[in-house]
Protein backbone atom coordinates (compact mmCIF):
# COMPACT_ATOMS: atom_id res chain seq x y z
CA UNK A 1 0.00 0.00 0.00
CA UNK A 2 2.74 2.26 1.26
CA UNK A 3 4.28 1.88 -2.34
CA UNK A 4 1.46 2.87 -4.34
CA UNK A 5 0.98 5.75 -2.62
CA UNK A 6 4.60 6.54 -2.72
CA UNK A 7 4.86 5.96 -6.75
CA UNK A 8 1.18 7.93 -7.08
CA UNK A 9 2.76 10.89 -4.73
CA UNK A 10 6.11 10.58 -7.32
CA UNK A 11 4.01 10.76 -10.01
CA UNK A 12 2.41 14.13 -9.54
CA UNK A 13 5.50 15.89 -8.32
CA UNK A 14 7.01 14.88 -12.16
CA UNK A 15 3.98 16.66 -14.26
CA UNK A 16 5.04 19.63 -12.56
CA UNK A 17 8.85 19.29 -12.49
CA UNK A 18 9.11 23.09 -13.11
CA UNK A 19 7.08 24.08 -10.13
CA UNK A 20 8.49 21.18 -7.47
CA UNK A 21 11.97 22.42 -8.34
CA UNK A 22 11.25 26.19 -7.63
CA UNK A 23 9.22 24.65 -4.47
CA UNK A 24 12.58 22.64 -3.19
CA UNK A 25 14.91 25.54 -3.66
CA UNK A 26 14.35 27.16 -0.30
CA UNK A 27 15.27 23.64 1.02
CA UNK A 28 18.45 23.07 -0.99
CA UNK A 29 19.82 26.12 0.63
CA UNK A 30 19.00 25.51 4.42
CA UNK A 31 19.76 22.14 4.17
CA UNK A 32 23.04 22.87 2.27
CA UNK A 33 23.61 25.99 4.73
CA UNK A 34 22.95 23.87 7.59
CA UNK A 35 25.13 20.64 6.93
CA UNK A 36 28.16 23.27 5.66
CA UNK A 37 28.10 25.49 8.87
CA UNK A 38 27.68 22.14 11.66
CA UNK A 39 30.29 20.30 9.18
CA UNK A 40 32.88 23.04 9.28
CA UNK A 41 31.86 23.71 13.02
CA UNK A 42 32.38 19.78 13.97
CA UNK A 43 35.68 19.65 12.17
CA UNK A 44 36.97 23.20 13.47
CA UNK A 45 36.25 21.75 17.41
CA UNK A 46 37.69 18.87 16.45
CA UNK A 47 40.98 20.12 15.66
CA UNK A 48 40.82 22.59 18.95
CA UNK A 49 40.10 19.81 20.92
CA UNK A 50 43.23 17.64 19.30
CA UNK A 51 45.59 20.35 19.91
CA UNK A 52 44.74 20.96 23.47
CA UNK A 53 44.96 17.18 24.07
CA UNK A 54 48.36 17.14 22.24
CA UNK A 55 49.62 20.16 24.99
CA UNK A 56 48.79 18.07 27.71
CA UNK A 57 46.33 17.81 30.55
CA UNK A 58 48.88 18.87 33.27
CA UNK A 59 50.01 22.26 32.41
CA UNK A 60 48.97 25.74 33.98
CA UNK A 61 49.60 28.87 32.82
CA UNK A 62 49.60 32.44 34.73
CA UNK A 63 48.51 35.02 32.21
CA UNK A 64 48.12 39.32 32.98
CA UNK A 65 45.07 40.83 33.25
CA UNK A 66 42.82 40.93 30.46
CA UNK A 67 44.68 38.10 28.58
CA UNK A 68 46.92 40.93 27.14
CA UNK A 69 50.85 39.78 26.51
CA UNK A 70 54.62 41.73 26.57
CA UNK A 71 54.47 44.98 25.95
CA UNK A 72 50.87 44.96 25.73
CA UNK A 73 50.01 44.03 29.40
CA UNK A 74 48.79 46.86 31.15
CA UNK A 75 49.75 45.01 34.26
CA UNK A 76 52.57 42.61 33.23
CA UNK A 77 53.68 39.88 35.51
CA UNK A 78 57.70 40.16 36.94
CA UNK A 79 60.08 37.45 37.81
CA UNK A 80 59.06 38.48 41.56
CA UNK A 81 55.47 36.64 40.50
CA UNK A 82 57.88 33.79 38.71
CA UNK A 83 59.77 33.17 42.44
CA UNK A 84 56.07 32.98 44.06
CA UNK A 85 54.48 30.09 41.43
CA UNK A 86 57.58 27.95 41.58
CA UNK A 87 57.27 27.94 45.65
CA UNK A 88 53.85 26.46 44.84
CA UNK A 89 53.12 22.85 46.15
CA UNK A 90 52.23 20.82 43.11
CA UNK A 91 55.25 22.89 40.81
CA UNK A 92 57.58 20.94 39.01
CA UNK A 93 58.74 23.32 36.73
CA UNK A 94 57.96 27.22 36.04
CA UNK A 95 59.37 29.11 33.06
CA UNK A 96 58.67 31.94 31.14
CA UNK A 97 58.30 33.77 27.64
CA UNK A 98 58.39 37.46 27.18
CA UNK A 99 56.13 38.32 23.65
CA UNK A 100 56.43 41.52 21.44
CA UNK A 101 56.35 43.60 18.35
CA UNK A 102 59.23 45.11 16.02
CA UNK A 103 59.61 46.37 12.66
CA UNK A 104 61.85 43.24 11.35
CA UNK A 105 63.99 43.86 8.34
CA UNK A 106 65.81 41.58 5.82
CA UNK A 107 67.44 42.26 2.78
CA UNK A 108 66.27 45.79 2.52
CA UNK A 109 62.61 44.64 3.25
CA UNK A 110 61.17 45.90 6.60
CA UNK A 111 57.83 44.00 8.00
CA UNK A 112 56.39 44.17 11.80
CA UNK A 113 56.71 40.90 13.04
CA UNK A 114 55.59 38.79 16.10
CA UNK A 115 58.76 38.08 18.32
CA UNK A 116 58.77 35.57 21.07
CA UNK A 117 61.49 35.11 23.50
CA UNK A 118 62.07 32.01 25.02
CA UNK A 119 64.29 30.36 27.51
CA UNK A 120 67.48 28.30 26.38
CA UNK A 121 67.82 26.01 29.37
CA UNK A 122 66.00 22.68 29.93
CA UNK A 123 62.32 24.66 30.88
CA UNK A 124 62.49 25.82 27.36
CA UNK A 125 60.52 22.36 26.18
CA UNK A 126 57.28 23.26 28.37
CA UNK A 127 57.10 25.82 25.66
CA UNK A 128 57.76 24.31 22.74
CA UNK A 129 55.88 21.23 23.74
CA UNK A 130 53.23 23.34 24.34
CA UNK A 131 53.33 25.64 21.02
CA UNK A 132 53.53 22.41 18.91
CA UNK A 133 56.59 23.90 17.18
CA UNK A 134 60.06 22.58 16.15
CA UNK A 135 62.91 23.50 13.83
CA UNK A 136 62.69 21.35 10.66
CA UNK A 137 66.08 22.13 9.24
CA UNK A 138 69.01 23.89 11.42
CA UNK A 139 68.58 23.32 15.33
CA UNK A 140 66.92 24.46 17.76
CA UNK A 141 68.32 27.40 20.41
CA UNK A 142 70.11 26.55 23.35
CA UNK A 143 72.35 27.72 26.15
CA UNK A 144 75.01 30.39 25.24
CA UNK A 145 72.86 31.31 22.53
CA UNK A 146 72.70 35.27 22.21
CA UNK A 147 71.98 36.76 18.54
CA UNK A 148 70.60 33.74 17.50
CA UNK A 149 66.94 33.20 15.77
CA UNK A 150 64.69 30.65 14.45
CA UNK A 151 62.24 31.75 12.02
CA UNK A 152 58.73 30.63 11.07
CA UNK A 153 57.56 28.69 8.26
CA UNK A 154 55.95 31.54 6.14
CA UNK A 155 59.34 33.49 6.48
CA UNK A 156 61.44 30.24 4.90
CA UNK A 157 59.00 29.44 2.48
CA UNK A 158 58.43 32.94 0.23
CA UNK A 159 55.44 33.95 2.09
CA UNK A 160 56.71 36.48 3.86
CA UNK A 161 59.39 38.25 2.57
CA UNK A 162 59.38 39.01 -1.19
CA UNK A 163 62.94 36.58 -0.40
CA UNK A 164 62.75 33.53 1.73
CA UNK A 165 64.74 33.37 4.65
CA UNK A 166 67.55 30.76 4.81
CA UNK A 167 69.62 29.09 7.47
CA UNK A 168 72.51 31.87 8.33
CA UNK A 169 71.13 34.45 6.91
CA UNK A 170 70.93 38.36 8.88
CA UNK A 171 67.27 39.97 10.20
CA UNK A 172 67.85 42.54 12.45
CA UNK A 173 65.27 43.38 14.91
CA UNK A 174 65.27 46.75 16.27
CA UNK A 175 68.27 47.50 14.68
CA UNK A 176 70.60 44.76 15.93
CA UNK A 177 71.65 41.94 13.93
CA UNK A 178 70.12 38.50 14.75
CA UNK A 179 71.22 35.25 13.17
CA UNK A 180 69.05 32.21 11.71
CA UNK A 181 70.44 28.90 13.03
CA UNK A 182 66.42 27.05 12.72
CA UNK A 183 63.71 27.22 10.40
CA UNK A 184 60.69 26.23 11.89
CA UNK A 185 58.21 23.47 10.62
CA UNK A 186 54.54 24.38 9.73
CA UNK A 187 52.01 24.98 12.39
CA UNK A 188 49.06 25.58 10.33
CA UNK A 189 48.21 29.10 11.84
CA UNK A 190 49.16 31.61 9.14
CA UNK A 191 50.07 34.25 12.24
CA UNK A 192 52.11 31.28 14.27
CA UNK A 193 54.20 30.32 10.95
CA UNK A 194 54.93 33.61 10.63
CA UNK A 195 56.66 33.95 14.00
CA UNK A 196 60.45 34.72 15.22
CA UNK A 197 61.64 32.86 18.29
CA UNK A 198 64.72 34.09 20.03
CA UNK A 199 66.74 34.14 23.37
CA UNK A 200 64.63 35.59 26.19
CA UNK A 201 67.41 37.29 27.35
CA UNK A 202 68.65 38.84 24.13
CA UNK A 203 64.88 39.78 23.64
CA UNK A 204 65.27 41.68 26.65
CA UNK A 205 68.33 43.78 26.26
CA UNK A 206 67.28 44.44 23.21
CA UNK A 207 64.11 46.26 24.15
CA UNK A 208 65.56 47.29 27.54
CA UNK A 209 62.65 45.37 28.93
CA UNK A 210 64.39 42.97 32.21
CA UNK A 211 62.04 41.86 34.38
CA UNK A 212 58.90 41.80 32.56
CA UNK A 213 56.89 38.48 31.52
CA UNK A 214 54.61 37.67 29.40
CA UNK A 215 53.41 34.21 30.50
CA UNK A 216 54.47 32.06 33.12
CA UNK A 217 54.04 28.01 31.64
CA UNK A 218 53.89 25.86 34.42
CA UNK A 219 54.18 22.00 34.33
CA UNK A 220 52.25 20.49 37.45
CA UNK A 221 53.86 17.52 39.24
CA UNK A 222 52.64 13.69 38.87
CA UNK A 223 49.99 13.00 41.23
CA UNK A 224 48.93 16.38 41.52
CA UNK A 225 45.23 17.72 39.98
CA UNK A 226 46.28 20.76 38.00
CA UNK A 227 43.03 22.52 39.36
CA UNK A 228 44.33 22.31 42.68
CA UNK A 229 47.63 23.52 41.76
CA UNK A 230 45.99 26.31 39.65
CA UNK A 231 43.73 27.71 42.40
CA UNK A 232 46.91 27.33 45.23
CA UNK A 233 48.92 29.78 42.58
CA UNK A 234 46.19 32.28 42.56
CA UNK A 235 45.75 32.29 46.49
CA UNK A 236 49.97 32.57 46.57
CA UNK A 237 49.72 35.57 43.84
CA UNK A 238 46.70 37.38 45.45
CA UNK A 239 48.67 37.15 49.05
CA UNK A 240 52.05 38.38 47.48
CA UNK A 241 49.87 41.14 45.24
CA UNK A 242 47.60 41.93 48.16
CA UNK A 243 44.65 41.73 45.96
CA UNK A 244 41.38 40.78 46.74
CA UNK A 245 39.21 37.89 45.68
CA UNK A 246 37.88 38.59 41.64
CA UNK A 247 39.73 41.61 41.71
CA UNK A 248 43.19 39.70 40.65
CA UNK A 249 45.62 41.96 38.11
CA UNK A 250 46.44 38.19 36.68
CA UNK A 251 44.70 35.50 35.13
CA UNK A 252 45.75 31.20 36.05
CA UNK A 253 44.12 29.02 33.60
CA UNK A 254 43.80 25.67 32.61
CA UNK A 255 43.73 23.96 29.58
CA UNK A 256 40.38 22.39 30.56
CA UNK A 257 39.30 25.97 31.58
CA UNK A 258 40.29 27.19 28.10
CA UNK A 259 38.38 24.39 25.87
CA UNK A 260 35.64 24.65 28.42
CA UNK A 261 35.69 28.51 27.33
CA UNK A 262 36.07 27.87 23.69
CA UNK A 263 33.18 25.09 23.70
CA UNK A 264 30.57 27.62 25.41
CA UNK A 265 31.30 30.45 23.11
CA UNK A 266 31.67 28.52 19.98
CA UNK A 267 28.69 26.66 20.99
CA UNK A 268 26.65 30.04 20.95
CA UNK A 269 28.02 31.40 17.70
CA UNK A 270 26.83 28.07 16.22
CA UNK A 271 23.74 27.78 17.50
CA UNK A 272 22.78 31.91 16.28
CA UNK A 273 24.56 31.49 12.88
CA UNK A 274 22.78 27.98 11.83
CA UNK A 275 19.25 29.62 13.28
CA UNK A 276 19.68 32.17 11.20
CA UNK A 277 20.56 29.81 8.16
CA UNK A 278 17.00 27.57 9.40
CA UNK A 279 15.30 30.84 8.33
CA UNK A 280 15.53 29.50 4.70
CA UNK A 281 13.59 25.96 6.01
CA UNK A 282 11.05 27.83 7.30
CA UNK A 283 10.39 29.64 3.86
CA UNK A 284 10.99 26.30 2.04
CA UNK A 285 8.53 25.08 3.82
CA UNK A 286 5.94 27.86 3.17
CA UNK A 287 7.10 26.81 -0.35
CA UNK A 288 5.92 23.26 0.14
CA UNK A 289 2.57 24.11 1.72
CA UNK A 290 1.79 26.66 -1.10
CA UNK A 291 2.62 23.96 -3.56
CA UNK A 292 0.19 21.31 -2.06
CA UNK A 293 -2.43 23.87 -1.58
CA UNK A 294 -2.72 24.29 -5.45
CA UNK A 295 -2.10 20.42 -6.42
CA UNK A 296 -5.17 19.73 -4.07
CA UNK A 297 -7.03 22.46 -5.87
CA UNK A 298 -5.85 20.91 -9.07
CA UNK A 299 -6.58 17.14 -8.07
CA UNK A 300 -9.86 17.96 -6.53
CA UNK A 301 -11.71 16.16 -9.15
CA UNK A 302 -9.11 13.05 -8.96
CA UNK A 303 -9.69 13.00 -5.31
CA UNK A 304 -13.34 13.34 -5.78
CA UNK A 305 -12.97 9.75 -8.58
CA UNK A 306 -11.15 8.12 -5.17
CA UNK A 307 -12.82 8.99 -2.71
CA UNK A 308 -16.12 7.73 -5.35
CA UNK A 309 -14.55 3.79 -5.53
CA UNK A 310 -13.52 3.72 -1.69
CA UNK A 311 -10.80 5.96 -0.65
CA UNK A 312 -11.43 6.36 2.56
CA UNK A 313 -9.89 10.47 4.09
CA UNK A 314 -6.75 8.28 5.64
CA UNK A 315 -5.83 7.21 2.24
CA UNK A 316 -5.55 10.47 0.39
CA UNK A 317 -4.19 12.05 4.17
CA UNK A 318 -1.06 9.91 3.59
CA UNK A 319 -1.03 10.35 -0.17
CA UNK A 320 -0.45 14.32 0.44
CA UNK A 321 1.52 13.83 3.64
CA UNK A 322 4.23 11.59 1.46
CA UNK A 323 4.17 13.83 -1.89
CA UNK A 324 5.01 17.13 1.12
CA UNK A 325 7.70 14.61 2.80
CA UNK A 326 9.29 13.41 -0.76
CA UNK A 327 9.53 17.02 -1.53
CA UNK A 328 11.17 18.01 1.75
CA UNK A 329 13.54 14.43 1.62
CA UNK A 330 14.52 14.90 -2.02
CA UNK A 331 15.32 18.49 -1.43
CA UNK A 332 17.57 17.64 1.70
CA UNK A 333 19.33 15.38 -0.41
CA UNK A 334 20.36 17.86 -2.66
CA UNK A 335 21.22 20.14 0.11
CA UNK A 336 23.27 17.65 1.73
CA UNK A 337 25.03 17.09 -1.34
CA UNK A 338 25.77 21.27 -1.84
CA UNK A 339 26.65 21.44 1.53
CA UNK A 340 29.28 18.50 1.45
CA UNK A 341 30.51 20.51 -1.37
CA UNK A 342 30.76 23.91 0.13
CA UNK A 343 32.38 22.63 3.26
CA UNK A 344 34.63 20.82 1.50
CA UNK A 345 36.00 23.66 -0.76
CA UNK A 346 36.15 25.99 2.03
CA UNK A 347 38.62 23.56 3.64
CA UNK A 348 40.45 23.01 0.23
CA UNK A 349 40.86 27.48 0.27
CA UNK A 350 41.62 27.20 3.75
CA UNK A 351 44.51 25.12 3.20
CA UNK A 352 45.85 26.24 -0.05
CA UNK A 353 45.61 29.87 -0.02
CA UNK A 354 45.40 30.94 4.14
CA UNK A 355 48.01 28.27 4.96
CA UNK A 356 46.31 27.07 8.06
CA UNK A 357 44.94 23.71 8.26
CA UNK A 358 42.66 23.75 10.86
CA UNK A 359 39.44 25.07 9.36
CA UNK A 360 38.50 21.14 7.90
CA UNK A 361 34.91 19.74 7.73
CA UNK A 362 34.20 17.00 9.67
CA UNK A 363 31.02 14.75 7.88
CA UNK A 364 29.56 12.53 10.20
CA UNK A 365 26.82 9.49 8.96
CA UNK A 366 25.01 11.06 12.30
CA UNK A 367 24.73 14.75 10.20
CA UNK A 368 23.37 13.74 6.95
CA UNK A 369 20.83 11.33 8.23
CA UNK A 370 20.05 14.08 10.85
CA UNK A 371 19.83 16.60 8.05
CA UNK A 372 17.78 14.27 5.57
CA UNK A 373 15.56 13.34 8.53
CA UNK A 374 15.09 17.12 9.07
CA UNK A 375 13.61 18.05 6.06
CA UNK A 376 11.05 15.29 5.26
CA UNK A 377 10.21 15.85 9.11
CA UNK A 378 9.76 19.83 7.74
CA UNK A 379 7.95 18.62 4.58
CA UNK A 380 5.51 16.41 5.97
CA UNK A 381 4.74 19.21 8.57
CA UNK A 382 3.93 21.57 5.58
CA UNK A 383 1.74 19.55 3.89
CA UNK A 384 -0.10 18.69 6.46
CA UNK A 385 -3.19 21.79 6.46
CA UNK A 386 -3.10 20.95 2.75
CA UNK A 387 -3.57 16.88 3.17
CA UNK A 388 -6.14 17.66 5.69
CA UNK A 389 -7.97 20.04 3.41
CA UNK A 390 -7.89 17.25 1.09
CA UNK A 391 -9.10 14.34 3.13
CA UNK A 392 -12.25 16.36 4.11
CA UNK A 393 -13.52 17.12 0.20
CA UNK A 394 -16.96 15.57 -0.62
CA UNK A 395 -16.98 13.20 -3.04
CA UNK A 396 -19.81 14.67 -4.87
CA UNK A 397 -18.58 18.25 -4.60
CA UNK A 398 -14.95 17.54 -5.73
CA UNK A 399 -16.34 15.44 -9.06
CA UNK A 400 -18.22 18.48 -9.53
CA UNK A 401 -15.34 21.10 -9.13
CA UNK A 402 -14.52 22.68 -12.11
Amino acid sequence: MFKDYFLFSLEGIKKRRLRSFLTMIGIFIGIAAVVSLISLGQGLETAIEDQFKQLGGDKVMVLPGGGQFGAFASEPLTHDDLEIVEKVDGVDIATETYFTTAVVEFKGESKSSYIIGLPVDETAKIITDMQGFDAEKGRDLKKGDTHKILVGWRLWNDDYFEKSVGLRDKLEINNQEFEVIGLVSKIGNPQDDAQIYAPIEALRDVFGEEDEISIIYVQVEKGYEPEKVADEIKEELRDYRDEDEGGESFEVQTFENILETFNNVFGIVQAVIIGIAAISLVVGGIGIMNTMYMSVLERTKEIGTMKAIGAKNSHILQIFLIESGIYGLFGGAVGVLIGITISKSVQFIAAAYLGTEILKASMSPFLIFGALLFSFVVGCLSGIAPAYRASKLKPVEALRYE
